[in-house]
């Protein structure tokens, strides 16, 4: 039986992060609600252990997801080592009787912990580590059978055990990034306290979602938005290898795509692929959708609807009942699950429209990017693909501040070629997660040719990450920013300023919009 370690979603921004850093590990994990019946999961899978994840909420609201008696009964009857990350850690604190508190202050980004004891899940960590924090709550006094194994300047307990049972709390996350020894933690959690093998890997995800999408679809059909990059290309070569020629793939020129990308892309799935492959070309209908739209969410939701719409349209012609997509967990976690915030809509989830005429598949919903080029490879897909770096789903609208028009269009796709041009030549982009440029909605005044202007103004937005959902901007030498600013201002003619975007995410996101 497949061993399993179990990660309840309280609505943390985090949550499947944690189950992503599982897998890294070699250690099949599943997203479970507070809710779930544990006995469902103990038929399928030998339960090694349960993480809680974080969550808005605090533990003294009346609606809050609290622990129940019957969780805790399970876990303590059978002895399953238990680890409580954030909200999860204050829950199990206030369920045993422990107190949790304002610290009047949101203790936010990197902080410094003092290790108390180096031992179970922090065994191997120094005597000062770098965590990273996002909490108001902290747990103020300890539940009678535990014990304190390090805190911060502001929270008395950042990580505690229970002396006879194996539970576990930290207030930091060790999921981020951040965190410098985060893989750490999990690592004591998932082989020390849990006694994983750690024998699970990305191959088991492609069988498992090849036969789930064919026992969905069965003998019926599926068209999926193949736009060339990495997400629906391999969601698309997952599809098909589950159902042939039972899928359609269609690309849809919305006329906001980057420079040369729409050729390209036919040109690769026409002659190289052996898909059945569509060409619609809607240019002038997304246009004429987004005039006078100014609002970003509203953009979203435009190109959404009718992206769904001449979906729509094509799938009728070919008697689709399906339709594939290449979302993927970032695109979920930022349009809001759950009780997780709403941090912006993608086009492919928080964008669509609330009636639609296709069931919807996503086979990558709970995949990071990085995840998926492993997917792509293992697929085989070539290097252009599997390595593209990410394109938001509403393409250039989103670069463009303001309404978005044909001439809106052309600039920042203009400017945004040679980002790109610039960066490959100066061998940077293997190092970074995204590099393009937007074009913003304020003019300023220049000198063009000895010639006044009062032209517009395109902001280069450089960063580094590793998985999309924490970003810092890249420190990009100074030659190689001003070969871009120099190109972008004498070959296009409309911009007479290029700003630099040095803001991390957190508190901005990679996209402005």
């Amino acid at each position: 039986m497949l061993e399993c370690v179990l990660v309840m979603d309280f609505g943390g921004q985090y949550c499947h992060l944690i189950a992503r850093r599982i897998r890294e590990l070699g250690v099949y994990s599943e997203i479970i609600s507070p809710t779930a019946k544990l006995g469902d999961y103990g038929d399928k899978y030998e339960i090694k252990g349960f993480i809680l994840s974080g969550g808005p909420q605090s533990v003294y609201e009346k609606d809050s997801q609290k622990l129940t008696d019957g969780f805790m009964k399970h876990i303590k009857d059978k002895n399953i080592p238990v680890l409580g990350i954030c909200y999860g850690h204050q829950a199990i604190a206030f369920y045993e009787g422990g107190e949790v508190g304002s610290i009047g202050m949101k203790e936010y980004g990197i902080t410094d912990m003092v290790v108390d004891k180096p031992v179970s899940i922090l065994k191997g960590l120094s005597r000062k580590e770098k965590v990273w924090m996002s909490h108001s709550d902290t747990v103020t006094g300890m539940p009678s059978g535990y014990e304190i194994l390090a805190h911060t300047r502001n929270s008395p307990v950042v990580a505690f055990r229970h002396r006879g049972k194996q539970v576990y709390g930290v207030q930091f996350h060790p999921e981020v990034a951040h965190t410098v020894k985060g893989v750490r933690v999990f690592r004591n959690f998932l082989f020390d306290v849990c006694e994983c093998k750690g024998n699970w890997e990305m191959a088991d995800f492609i069988k498992e979602s090849i036969e789930k999408i064919n026992a969905s679809i069965g003998e019926k059909k599926a068209i999926i938005a193949l736009s060339g990059g990495v997400d629906s290309s391999t969601a698309a070569v997952l599809a098909h290898k589950a159902i042939g020629k039972k899928l359609t793939s269609v690309f849809i020129d919305t006329g906001l795509m980057r420079k040369n990308e729409p050729e390209s892309i036919k040109k690769t799935f026409t002659q190289d692929f052996h898909f059945n492959f569509r060409f619609v070309d809607a240019r002038d209908r997304f246009f004429k959708a987004l005039e006078g739209v100014v609002d970003p969410e509203e953009k979203r939701k435009v190109i959404g609807e009718t992206f769904i719409r001449v979906f729509e349209e094509v799938a009728e012609g070919v008697g689709a009942d399906y339709l594939i997509q290449g979302t993927i967990y970032p695109d979920r976690i930022e349009s809001g699950t759950d009780d997780a915030a709403t941090i912006k809509s993608h086009h492919n989830v928080g964008g669509l429209p609330e009636v639609l005429g296709l069931e919807i598949i996503e086979p990558l919903k709970d995949l990071y990017k990085d995840e998926v080029r492993v997917v792509a490879r293992k697929l085989g897909l070539p290097e252009e693909i599997a390595e593209r770096h990410p394109f938001p789903g509403p393409g250039l609208a989103i670069r463009i501040i303001g309404e978005v028009t044909p001439e809106s269009v052309a600039i920042v796709k203009e400017a945004d070629a040679i980002v790109k041009e610039e960066i490959k030549k100066a061998g940077l982009d293997e190092s970074l997660w995204q590099f393009f440029a937007v074009l913003l909605s304020i003019k300023s005044v220049g000198v063009q040719g000895d010639v006044r202007t009062y032209q517009n103004s395109v902001a280069l937005r450089i960063v580094e990450s590793v998985d999309g959902m924490t970003a810092n901007f890249a420190e990009i030498p100074y030659s190689v920013l001003e070969k871009i600013s120099t190109r972008i201002t004498n070959k296009i003619p409309e911009v007479n300023r290029v700003v630099y975007d040095l803001t991390h995410k957190p508190p901005g996101t990679i996209e402005w919009e």
